[in-house]
Formats: structure tokens, C-alpha cells, sequence
């Protein structure tokens, strides 16, 4: 069976692509969602972002301050890197765990793992293909910011972290453009036709 990674730059719309896919009875392995569960979820990787950013990365219940450690990593490129040596490895395991599960009846002839620094974190040689999604950055901006109440700064701060548009756009093998004038829909069927008449 073979896996296209899904990608794209915060507020692309990745996730709303990933969910047109699942509709139409593909698996999609959310890793940032992964991600950030594991930040509570794995001990290993608890007390590994403890040690990095003390202990108030952490609350009382003993949850990731996703706030808290956003506002430090997006600002601070060697803790970035420091934090994603920590969850990179749980995720790959997480997601090979995923994998191992998918029933034999499963009949598609792909899967997808969707990702927002794939090609950052060097998963997309893991990949059979890859999807990019694209919007405007403005656009992008807009989004993350009524989404999740950031400042357009915050949102910057982020996309700096994450490769350019079209470095993503020349290293995928699909792009699907989410950026209010072309229709979702008609670009995902396009896509499975691509890859279900390359692999089936």
C-alpha cells in the first residue's frame, strides 16, 4: 500500500483537504494533531520538554501549554529544532503504530499522512508522493488568526519557520490550490484519479 503525504503552510487548509479525502473512505494520519496529543500524552516526550523549557511548558493536570511553548519555540530557532528532535521520533512512531493497524480490508490503494513541515522535517523521502496545498499568505494569515485568536505577528513568526510556497510547490507531486477561487472538491477527485490510475 502506498502513502502520500500531505502538506501545505499553517492556514492552507491541509486538514479541511485531509477530511475531503476521509470522506471519500480514504485513511489520513493527522500528524500535527499526533503531535501535539503526544506532547501529553508520551512520558518520554514529557519530561524531554521539560527539561528543555521547565516545567511550566507543563499545567497542573499535568497538559502541554501549547501557548506557552509556541510563544518560545516560534522565537527561537535552536529551541525549535530542539523541540521537533523530541516529537519527530514519537511521531514516526506513533504514525508506523497506525500504519501496522490498518485492517487487510482496507481497500484503497493509498494512504495519506498529513503534515505541515513534512518536507522540513525530511518525512517526504518516507512518502510515495506528495500533495501540496496552497493559499495566498494573506490569506493564510487570515485564517490562523480568527481560527485561533494569534496575532498576524504570531502567524508570521510561524510561517518563517516553514518552508517557502514554492519550494513545497516544486518538490510535490500534486498541488491543490485552497485559495478561494478554485474548488476543493473537483482538485481531490483529480488527484485520486492521478494516483489511484498510477498505483492500481
Amino acid at each position: 500500500m502506498k502513502s502520500i503525504g500531505l502538506t501545505g503552510g499553517i492556514g492552507s487548509g491541509k486538514t479541511t483537504v485531509a477530511g475531503i479525502f476521509e470522506q471519500s473512505g480514504y485513511r489520513v494520519y493527522y500528524a500535527d494533531v499526533r503531535s501535539k496529543a503526544l506532547l501529553s500524552e508520551d512520558e518520554a516526550v514529557k519530561a524531554a520538554v521539560t527539561a528543555l523549557l521547565g516545567p511550566a511548558a507543563y499545567t497542573a493536570d499535568g497538559l502541554a501549554d501549547r501557548a506557552y511553548i509556541a510563544g518560545i519555540v516560534f522565537a527561537d530557532k535552536a529551541k525549535l529544532a530542539a523541540l521537533n528532535a523530541i516529537t519527530h521520533p514519537a511521531v514516526a512512531k506513533d504514525h508506523a503504530r497506525w500504519l501496522a493497524e490498518i485492517p487487510a480490508s482496507y481497500g484503497k490503494p493509498f494512504v495519506l499522512k498529513e503534515a505541515a513541515i513534512l518536507f522540513e522535517a525530511g518525512t517526504d523521502h518516507a512518502a510515495d508522493a506528495v500533495i501540496s496545498v496552497y493559499a495566498p499568505k494573506s490569506l493564510r494569515i487570515a485564517r490562523v488568526c480568527a481560527r485561533d485568536q494569534s496575532t498576524p505577528a504570531a502567524v508570521r513568526d510561524r510561517i518563517r519557520n516553514q518552508w517557502p510556497d514554492f519550494e513545497k510547490m516544486r518538490r510535490s507531486d500534486f498541488v491543490i490550490y485552497n485559495d478561494g477561487i478554485h474548488h476543493l472538491i473537483p482538485q481531490v477527485l483529480a488527484a485520486t484519479r492521478h494516483f489511484e490510475a498510477r498505483w492500481q
